[in-house]
């Protein structure tokens, strides 16, 4: 069982940045694959990045590579999703989440989430 809780939403103006923070419970955070999904208003919940268990490996939707960059600290039992460049289609909830071993962009294949985290982006 993984418990998660983001952080580090709020509103920003557009080309600026954000870093968003997952905290996770329990002593085997190492051992799961991290991701990131995005849902906007009357929009299907969408992938934004993952993570592999080492941090050596990250995955990005096309819609944020090269804007948006994925990290852990094992140690601290935290994910990060610095997002840079910020755009107002940027604008979700964001949410934390993790799988023993999947890295694809099914949401389903994902079985632990957090609540979710506001960032709104304005042109």
């Amino acid at each position: 069982q993984v418990q998660l809780v983001e952080s580090g939403g709020g509103l920003v103006q557009a080309g600026g940045s954000l870093r968003l923070s997952c905290a996770a419970s329990g002593r085997t955070f190492s051992s799961y694959v991290m991701g990131w999904f995005r849902q906007a208003p009357g929009k299907e919940r969408e992938f934004v990045g993952n993570i592999n268990q080492s941090g050596g490996v990250t995955r990005y939707s096309d819609s944020v590579k090269g804007r948006f960059t994925i990290s852990r600290d094992n140690a601290k039992n935290t994910v990060y999703l610095q997002m840079d460049s910020l755009k107002p289609e940027d604008t979700a909830i964001y949410y934390c989440t993790a799988n023993p071993s999947y890295v694809g962009s099914n949401f389903q294949r994902y079985a632990y989430w957090g609540q979710g985290t506001q960032v709104s982006v304005s042109s």
